[in-house]
């Protein structure tokens, strides 16, 4: 296990970047932690293969360094990081039995037979592939191959981490939940470093300590679930966590109001003057209709999905989304939405504006 330092650290694949838009990967400092189980999230080109890939040693970087503890491993090849990763598509030995390529590791580094087999056997019951064991790989579907590429990633223990590029594409819904669960078994019980790459909010959310939201070649948010939540530093955070994603809102914001269009909303806070392009951010759970207050909208329709309602409505061309409980009555005379002051966020070029105290 092993903490990792990113120090400076940044990529282009062009020769001679000149523009900010050539970097892959903006520059970042960040340490994670020796232990932690991170999810690298954020949607397609964001930069997160790059940046695992970084890590693992597949890609050097074009400036700065990366660190396993205090050793300075940027320029090591793969082999001497002592990592095990496991890809997007299986990459087994068809030639092998399932038994032979989940032993393959621990036997290329000298294990007894006995630890072997118990190992093997251990780790064919978490990804249930026990009664599989003496079938060669060759003739397996693309999900059980997955299964075996991730059971090798995870046989053995020593390794400073386990790195994961978005592995459960290739598995059926029905088995990406519990796979989920046993990897975050695995990590409880051995506490390996983790990291997982996915654009899936749910397989961040529910595998991770720590959340690592990548937009455009940044790092804009390292959170909890609850952290992201609550208080997204940026406004793709905003957006890409939840279902539907936060409210994002044009406003000028002075002190403890902010105002939209001739209306007016309180804050839970004051804020000092500020820039730049100012919105306000609020998650639709925070939000609900009224009869008398808050921002007059249009209601476009009403979707029930079980356990709530998603209330879609139009602000004068902006979209508003608000989450109403399952029984909460719609009347026609509900045409106004109000926010809850505490949990409105306040945005300055996207990033999140820190409050200067509270309401007056």
């Amino acid at each position: 296990m092993a903490k990792i330092t990113l120090d400076k650290l940044a990529h282009s694949y062009l020769p001679n970047p000149g523009h900010e838009d050539d970097w892959a990967l903006k520059e970042m400092t960040h340490v994670w932690e020796d232990g932690a189980a991170y999810a690298l999230l954020g949607s397609s080109g964001c930069g997160k293969s790059t940046l695992l890939n970084i890590i693992s040693g597949l890609l050097q970087p074009s400036q700065g360094r990366i660190l396993f503890g205090d050793t300075d491993v940027t320029h090591a090849p793969t082999a001497a990081r002592n990592i095990a990763q496991v890809f997007q598509f299986p990459v087994v030995y068809d030639t092998m039995s399932v038994r032979d390529n989940l032993a393959f590791p621990l036997r290329n580094r000298g294990e007894s037979p006995a630890y072997v087999a118990e190992r093997v056997q251990e780790i064919a019951r978490m990804i249930g592939m026990e009664d599989m064991l003496n079938r060669k790989a060759r003739g397996l579907t693309a999900d059980a191959k997955q299964k075996i590429s991730l059971g090798r990633g995870m046989v053995r223990k020593d390794v400073n981490a386990l790195l994961f590029d978005e592995p459960l594409t290739v598995i059926d819904p029905h088995m990406k939940w519990e796979l989920r669960t046993q990897l975050k078994s695995l990590h409880n019980e051995f506490g390996h470093t983790m990291i997982y790459v996915t654009h899936d909010q749910t397989e961040a959310l529910t595998f991770a300590d720590k959340v690592v939201v990548m937009y455009d070649g940044r790092v804009v948010q390292i959170g909890t679930p609850e952290e992201l939540f609550e208080t997204p530093e940026h406004t793709f955070v905003g957006y890409f966590i939840g279902s539907p994603g936060m409210n994002v809102i044009p406003a000028k914001v002075e002190g403890d109001r902010a105002y939209i269009d001739g209306a007016e909303i309180a804050l839970g806070q004051g804020y000092g003057p500020m820039g730049g392009r100012v919105e306000i951010g609020v998650r639709p759970e925070y939000a609900r209709l009224s009869d008398s207050e808050g921002l007059p909208v249009n209601i476009r329709r009403v979707e029930d999905v079980g356990r709530h309602k998603v209330i879609r409505a139009d602000f004068f061309g902006t979209d508003i989304n608000i989450i109403a409980g399952e029984d909460d009555e719609i009347g026609a005379d509900m045409t106004r939405v109000a926010f809850d002051p505490a949990r409105v966020n306040v945005y300055a070029d996207d990033w999140r504006v820190k409050p200067t105290g509270a309401a007056a």
